[in-house]
């Protein structure tokens, strides 16, 4: 196996912007990952002077691509997040800075939502049209568990309209918060949401079929947490699903690089491979940062878009680390070993996402909670190179995939070498071969683990998803766009209002308007344009795509 591959700048390049230089009125954004980029974007279009620095060689974040050998020398594999949802979200953001999604990137939404297959032969898609996923349930288990789903769609749906505007687009809360804002006449909506179930326990009492429990306990990985621990709440994730997955040519990274030039249009300085070493403070404040070159940039504000736990382990100076509190070892949601390749595909028929079911899913999450990866995974398989119809979208011939594995946090406390990625390659082979489907890759595949994780995202044990939404209040744990020193705000995937691309991007959203309302306090914010106005900058380089 190869080390892991280094992030690459995607299909096209990226290049350095250039526009206004930070000063005490402008703001600096550390790390561009798709919170830190949605930030940056929305600060720019207002007219706020943004230096936005990454210390990897492209914009992205987790949303990177990675360098893969292939037949004809390297290919570009997604080496983050490839579902893409809530696409409503990224439309408002490009609509605010004055662009439009679908001029920036190449979107279709996919009428097959994913395939889901098990050591029986059985398989089961969910489809765009909520009926056709009913019929297919009633085919694959009977007219009474169709309806289950039909019940349990309308409790995903319930939870997503109760949380939308109360949560997941507002400020961070605490419990009471929630309550007022959802309305004291409307208790029994919030109690509609199970919030003190499990979501095992819920699905458990709404189908027979333990395959379909199975299916639908999923969602709770999509914020890197257990379905035996995390609320019933998390099944509002299967509305979002169905309401739309959306296909972006070139992947999330696309994106990432869509955003990043639309901050550069507006006059934002992107600084990559730079490395920020200390936020630094005066007079009670945030007054800067310093790079690990020496340079200095003042700033009035500075938005962190890094893991919480980077911030609060001192890694960006002992001066901030009281800014945020971040989760213990034990609440950390979870890591993975990633299996990215460039392989000819055989057996099972793919679509482009793919999920193959282990034999006991509770004993998969035991070993996980135990701190070791699962004997028996479910494996997620990312066809990259399919198209939203269906199966007949193979492109032919060898192609680029991701596959995933989900494994604990704890890749700062255990290094993970050859023989455990050896026996996890094994043990994901023997799921993939079990569920009918073989992979046979054209060149070693890059194989990431928790300890690179680590590595990548430092202090966070490899969890990819910041805390884990056990229990009932642990969304109410993740820190906010304000954190306890004055002029510092974090954005991204481990603060509000959670995990996963769209809500990173609402993060970033947050942290925006919060950064303007304060600076508009002091009175000493520059003039601001209105929603989608135009900067006007003293100079530009455009960036490449």
């Amino acid at each position: 196996m190869l080390c892991p591959g280094q992030p690459t700048s995607g299909r096209g390049g990226i290049g350095v912007a250039a526009g206004h230089q930070a000063d005490d009125q402008g703001v600096v954004v550390v790390g561009a990952g798709i919170g830190g980029l949605v930030a940056a974007t929305l600060l720019a279009a207002r007219g706020v002077p943004v230096t936005l620095i990454e210390r990897q060689a492209a914009p992205g974040g987790k949303a990177r691509m990675v360098e893969v050998p292939g037949t004809g020398g390297p290919v570009a594999v997604d080496g983050g997040p490839t579902v893409f949802t809530l696409r409503d979200v990224f439309d408002e953001v490009f609509a605010e800075a004055g662009a439009a999604l679908d001029d920036e990137v190449a979107i279709t939404k996919a009428d097959i939502l994913a395939r889901h297959g098990w050591s029986d032969g059985s398989r089961l898609d969910l489809h765009a049209d909520p009926e056709a996923s009913a019929a297919a349930i009633a085919d694959f288990a009977g007219p009474r568990e169709a309806d289950g789903f039909r019940a349990f769609m309308a409790q995903a749906r319930h939870s997503f309209a109760t949380l939308e505007h109360s949560f997941i687009r507002a400020p961070r809360t605490n419990p009471i918060g929630l309550t007022w804002r959802i309305g004291m006449m409307r208790l029994g909506a919030l109690a509609a949401i199970h919030p003190y179930t499990p979501l095992a326990r819920m699905l458990g009492g709404t189908f027979r079929d333990p395959r379909l429990v199975q299916l639908f306990a999923r969602y709770a990985t999509y914020c890197g947490s257990s379905p035996y621990r995390a609320p019933a709440t998390l099944a509002l994730i299967a509305h979002v699903e169905q309401a739309g997955v959306w296909l972006i040519e070139g992947g999330i990274h696309a994106l990432a690089l869509a955003l990043a030039r639309l901050a550069a249009r507006h006059g934002a300085v992107i600084r990559t491979g730079a490395t920020v070493t200390e936020i630094e403070t005066g007079g009670g404040r945030v007054t800067g940062v310093r790079l690990q070159s020496g340079e200095r940039i003042a700033a009035r504000a500075v938005i962190a878009g890094a893991d919480v736990a980077a911030l609060a382990a001192g890694r960006f100076g002992s001066g901030v680390a009281r800014a945020v509190s971040a989760p213990a070892p034990q609440r950390r949601s979870l890591s993975a070993f990633t299996f990215l390749m460039q392989a000819e595909p055989g057996g099972l028929p793919l679509v482009r996402h793919n999920v193959l079911f282990s034999d006991d899913y509770r004993a998969e999450f035991s070993d996980i909670a135990n701190g070791r990866p699962p004997q028996d995974p479910t494996v997620y398989v990312c066809a990259l190179d399919r198209a939203a119809a269906d199966e007949t979208s193979a492109p032919g011939g060898p192609e680029r995939f991701q596959i995933i594995v989900n494994a604990p946090a704890n890749g700062d406390r255990h290094d993970y070498g050859q023989e455990e990625i050896e026996t996890c390659t094994r043990q994901m082979q023997a799921r993939l071969r079990a569920c009918g489907l073989t992979l046979s890759p054209t060149r070693p595949p890059v194989v990431v683990t928790p300890t690179d994780f680590e590595h990548l995202y430092p202090s966070t044990g490899g969890a990819l998803y910041g805390r884990a939404s056990h229990g009932w209040a642990a969304s109410f744990l993740r820190p906010g766009s304000r954190t306890r020193i004055p002029g510092l705000y974090c954005a991204g995937g481990s603060v509000h209002p959670g995990a996963g691309v769209p809500m990173a991007a609402l993060s970033g959203r947050l942290a925006a308007t919060t950064v303007l309302a304060d600076l508009a306090s002091t009175g000493r914010s520059r003039p601001a344009a209105m929603p989608g106005g135009m900067s006007t900058p003293s100079r530009t380089e455009a960036i490449s795509g």
